[in-house]
């Protein structure tokens, strides 16, 4: 379909003739609805990790835990429990919670 080719300024005469006429209806300025503020939820407290060793075996089970300065403990530990069973065992690192009282 064709369109049909309008001039903006034939146009924009056509309106002003009107207005002078008194043919157009002012527009009532529309108000519009305040929106509502969503409230940011509280931030949750941070939660304080701390750092250990775990003894793992292949299972994935934590056998043994040690403080994060007594890794030769940790590795110690580990190849103790491998030569002894038949699993192997290893150390891995494990963040904990630390919980205050």
């Amino acid at each position: 379909m064709a369109r049909k080719v309008v001039n903006r300024k034939e146009l924009r005469a056509e309106a002003e003739a009107a207005e002078k006429a008194g043919l157009t209806k002012k527009k009532k300025a529309v108000k519009k609805k305040a929106t509502k503020r969503k409230s940011k939820k509280a931030a949750a407290a941070d939660v304080r990790m701390k750092l250990y060793w775990g003894v793992f075996s292949q299972s994935l089970k934590r056998v043994a835990l040690y403080e994060f300065n007594q890794r030769k403990d940790a590795e110690k530990k580990a190849k103790d429990l491998s030569s002894s069973g038949k699993a192997a065992h290893f150390v891995q690192k494990v963040k904990e919670e630390v919980v205050e009282e």
